[in-house]
């Protein structure tokens, strides 16, 4: 009998509109778009009746619940983590004094 292997899961960091938002996805690889990374099977906590609601889950829901794939500028990821288990989602004020050092892109053809 095949055992059944666990299906991994990733805690994505990144930065949008002055906020860092951290989400969790099955599947994160490069983009078929240059410069982005593909972000997919975003884990949201099941919904349900009696449950206490966290208000950043259901924001985060409400953003990004439709999405079937994120594709994410590498300068904007401050963070990928492959973990064990999932935490409570967060969207912070990125301007909490960290210095984020964009990703160098080389240059483009004709510039020197």
């Amino acid at each position: 009998m095949p055992t059944k292997k666990p299906s991994v899961l990733y805690r994505v960091t990144f930065l949008s509109q002055g906020k860092s938002y951290e989400l969790y996805a099955r599947r994160v690889a490069s983009s078929a778009l240059w410069g982005f990374t593909e972000v997919a099977d975003l884990v949201f906590e099941p919904q349900g009746e009696g449950l206490v609601v966290d208000p950043t889950e259901e924001r985060l829901r409400e953003e990004f619940g439709n999405t079937r794939v994120l594709h994410l500028p590498i300068q904007s990821i401050q963070r990928i983590e492959e973990v064990d288990r999932r935490r409570a989602p967060a969207i912070r004020d990125a301007g909490n004094g960290e210095k984020v050092m964009p990703f160098p892109l080389p240059p483009r053809p004709g510039q020197p």
